[in-house]
């Protein structure tokens, strides 16, 4: 089980890299109306890879701090999938494009597949 949740857990973290790189494309600090603009969405990233970095580690080594780090990974795709969906509902043209909703789908559904192994 733990080299799938690995497994799991880097395709999750490509699909929230490529996700916060079509940010950049749609202006994600408008939209959530972020200080800073692109400088600041740009800092405020930047804790957080190292940090998945080393959560990828604990996965790995299948210890109880990489179970969280991939219910947190899992849980921060279905937060995404659900807060862009609700913005599209509600008529914000951003991430209306065919590939950033495929980007958001694979979230939800790799995210899915997180849950299910982490908490068999």
């Amino acid at each position: 089980m733990t080299n799938l949740l690995f497994w799991l857990y880097i395709v999750e973290l490509t699909l929230l890299i490529l996700h916060e790189m079509d940010s950049t494309y749609w202006k994600e600090w408008d939209l959530f109306h972020l200080p800073g603009g692109r400088t600041g969405f740009l800092l405020m990233h930047l804790p957080l890879w190292p940090l998945a970095i080393y959560g990828a580690v604990q996965v790995w080594n299948g210890t109880s701090a990489g179970m969280i780090y991939a219910l947190v990974v899992a849980a921060a795709g279905l937060i995404g999938f659900g807060l862009h969906t609700y913005f599209l509902r509600s008529g914000h043209p951003e991430f209306d494009a065919p590939v950033s909703k495929g980007i958001l789908w694979a979230m939800l559904l790799v995210s899915l597949t997180i849950f299910l192994v982490a908490l068999t």
